[in-house]
């Protein structure tokens, strides 16, 4: 499912043969995952680009659409975008597979180091591009073009090597870019989805939604024997038995799929999502490790 979206969202080939994007009306639409509007083949938008497009813009338009349709995907699916719609998640997931003498499960600091992207979020997705303006009060898409590794894989890189023209400009922002995609390949493959855990500012704007989104994972007390499977078999390090809704859970399956007991399942479940809302903040708070 990972292939066949990443193939749909970027199923513009023409792109890679002309080096040059797509210009279309699709283009006027967000993608639920990261995918970089540079990127030759893209179809549509990237929501976190689109919303410091908007944010920093001359004209002090509000983002109304992106954000609704922010809310609206992760009102409906939470993070399920980033486990399943993700091509970026794609690529971590294959790279991950590569052996290598020892995997990093987690290590100290980890879960301080889980905040940085609500701080990435705020500071170069929200403040830097509202505030941080050119002359005729334009800003720029400070994530996109300081951090995103993203962009670099599917937007940078490919333009780059398709357009002469674009080879005599490259300088010292996109050497600094190939380091920051190189370093996240290289952790990639010994951490199990750095960006998604440490960077990316859609999985923190989604992870909010982790407590109310209508598709969740539910867990039957009943049944639970409370062996731990589902806990081992998560690639996140959390652990379902206390929050099988946790911020950092990307709907991957994995734990459904390892609890011989069937105590774990997931679904769209509209009826009890009161019980799960009337918690959400005191869940919000543990999770972001605010008493």
């Amino acid at each position: 499912m990972q292939a066949l979206w990443a193939l749909i969202s970027n199923s513009y080939l023409q792109g890679f043969l002309s080096g040059k994007i797509y210009g279309g009306r699709l283009k006027e639409l967000c993608v639920p995952g990261m995918n970089c509007y540079s990127c030759p083949g893209a179809r549509g938008a990237c929501p976190i680009g689109s919303l410091q497009a908007v944010i920093g813009s001359y004209k002090f338009k509000f983002p109304y659409y992106v954000l609704g349709f922010l809310f609206l995907v992760g009102a409906i699916l939470g993070r399920f975008v980033c486990g399943w719609l993700c091509p970026f998640g794609l690529i971590q997931d294959l790279l991950h597979k590569i052996p290598f003498p020892k995997k990093i499960g987690t290590f100290r600091g980890d879960k301080l180091l889980r905040k940085l992207k609500y701080l990435l979020l705020l500071v170069f997705v929200i403040l830097l591009p509202l505030f941080l303006v050119d002359i005729i009060g334009q800003g720029s898409p400070y994530f996109c073009k300081l951090i995103c590794p993203v962009g670099t894989l599917e937007g940078g890189i490919p333009l780059v090597l398709l357009n002469r023209t674009m080879r005599g400009a490259v300088g010292f922002l996109y050497l600094w870019k190939n380091v920051l995609l190189f370093v996240t390949i290289f952790l990639s493959i010994l951490i199990y989805r750095p960006f998604c855990k440490y960077i990316c500012p859609l999985g923190a704007i989604y992870s909010f939604f982790n407590l109310i989104s209508v598709f969740s994972y539910r867990l039957d007390p009943d049944k639970c024997t409370g062996c731990g499977a589902c806990r081992r078999a998560c690639q996140m390090q959390i652990d379902p038995m206390k929050n099988c809704n946790h911020l950092e859970c990307i709907r991957c399956g994995r734990c459904e799929k390892a609890c011989a007991a069937g105590a774990l399942k997931s679904g769209f479940f509209i009826e009890g999502l009161k019980g799960r809302k009337d918690g959400a903040e005191r869940s919000l708070r543990e999770s972001l490790g605010r008493s």
